[in-house]
């Protein structure tokens, strides 16, 4: 292994333990009163390292949101690729899928919707903010192949496919929401499952000829 090749994975190395120890100051303090020192001591490292690595706190948290949005990618472009699925089918593997990312990691997921909601986004390098829109915009596309070939093949109502599309993230989104809101001033059991399967099967009946 070259000299370069190590300083590279040392690199490597030092941005995931920062990302780590950024993810359990966030779960426990949230954004808001996290600070840079708070993770730097979670990451036993000096403030100024944290700064060769993220210009912000709010360049850390959106970084955080990379992966998932990765593994949204690549799970919807999975649903898209099977063809011999009929639309119908292909909303049924999407409504699953969505399910699977939000238990991939449901702390980040729930920061990546606070994210897009926030002026956090106003504070990111041209960089990062590129790459968040481009696995948004990917995956998005992806959704509205589903819908505009439904709508094409009269299995779904004659909607616009992008419409549906952002009608049908909205409503993962919201629940997501307002069921992490909802935490926060009741102390009743969690249906977050039963309500995004609630959601999903009224969209899907609503969106059907």
């Amino acid at each position: 292994m070259g000299i370069q090749e190590r300083k590279e994975r040392e690199k490597e190395r030092r941005k995931q333990q920062i990302l780590v120890a950024a993810k359990r100051v966030f779960s426990e303090k949230g954004f808001n009163k996290a600070t840079m020192e708070d993770i730097a001591t979670q990451a036993e490292l000096s403030p100024g390292t944290l700064y060769l690595y993220f210009r912000n706190k709010e360049e850390l948290y959106a970084s955080l949101s990379l992966r998932i949005l990765q593994y949204l990618l690549l799970r919807i472009e999975h649903v898209n690729a099977m063809k011999e699925a009929d639309p119908e089918k292909r909303l049924q593997a999407l409504m699953e899928a969505m399910f699977d990312v939000y238990e991939f990691d449901p702390l980040i997921i729930m920061n990546m919707f606070h994210l897009q909601s926030s002026d956090t986004l106003r504070n990111l390098s041209p960089q990062l903010l590129q790459e968040i829109k481009d696995l948004i915009g990917k995956s998005m596309k992806s959704i509205v192949q589903i819908f505009k070939e439904g709508v094409a093949r009269k299995i779904f109502i004659d909607r616009h496919p992008v419409a549906m599309a952002d009608a049908f993230w909205s409503l993962f989104s919201g629940v997501i929401l307002w069921m992490t809101s909802k935490r926060l001033v009741s102390d009743g059991q969690d249906h977050l499952k039963e309500t995004l399967s609630l959601a999903f099967e009224t969209f899907h009946r609503g969106i059907k000829r």
